[in-house]
């Protein structure tokens, strides 16, 4: 198994594809793709006030908010309420959104994927988790509380709030949550 971890502390803000906010990119798939290119791509996104999304056509998205009351997300017209904590919400992003605080500001975990080229499952878990890519795929576990762990056969690795472990190939590792993590599954199309 391919194992990397991705330090929160290492994440660079960079202005959102609208200019209208801030996001820290965690990772993306193929690694190193530019925001027209990417096969998928996770990010954790700071909102501290309403405002348009940014258009992604042929891409879905799934949000997750991991801080915060919620947003009123208004999706091709239609309205949202995403005030339930760690529940992932997909939407198509490429019709209009906007979003709507309902009492202060988020962080969002935001999922993205070409629907043409790749699948993502994105799942809250808690405990002890077994990371298992598909063949030819990848899991993305995003740790939501400080004290995880990573146990892989090189040993454990302590993983603290929004640190992420990418996996890939054929041996599972297994994350150990102190509390939750997100757990994101990519897939080919």
């Amino acid at each position: 198994m391919t194992v990397r971890i991705l330090r929160a502390a290492d994440l660079t803000p960079t202005p959102w594809k609208n200019g209208g906010g801030l996001t820290r990119e965690i990772a993306t798939g193929p690694e190193g793709a530019g925001v027209d290119a990417f096969d998928w791509r996770v990010s954790l996104a700071d909102v501290t006030a309403d405002g348009p999304f940014s258009a992604f056509p042929g891409v879905d998205r799934i949000l997750t908010v991991v801080e915060g009351a919620g947003m009123d997300l208004v999706v091709g017209g239609e309205h949202h309420i995403v005030d339930e904590p760690l529940w992932p919400h997909g939407f198509p992003g490429d019709l209009p959104t906007e979003g709507f605080l309902l009492g202060g500001p988020v962080v969002n975990l935001n999922v993205m994927y070409r629907r043409a080229r790749t699948r993502a499952e994105t799942a809250v878990v808690c405990g002890t988790v077994r990371l298992l890519p598909p063949e030819g795929g990848a899991v993305l576990a995003v740790s939501l509380d400080d004290g995880a762990e990573l146990e892989s056969g090189s040993g454990g690795v302590r993983l603290d709030r929004y640190d992420a472990v990418l996996a890939a190939g054929e041996s599972p590792g297994v994350l150990r949550t102190m509390g939750q993590a997100v757990l994101i599954t990519f897939s080919g199309g």
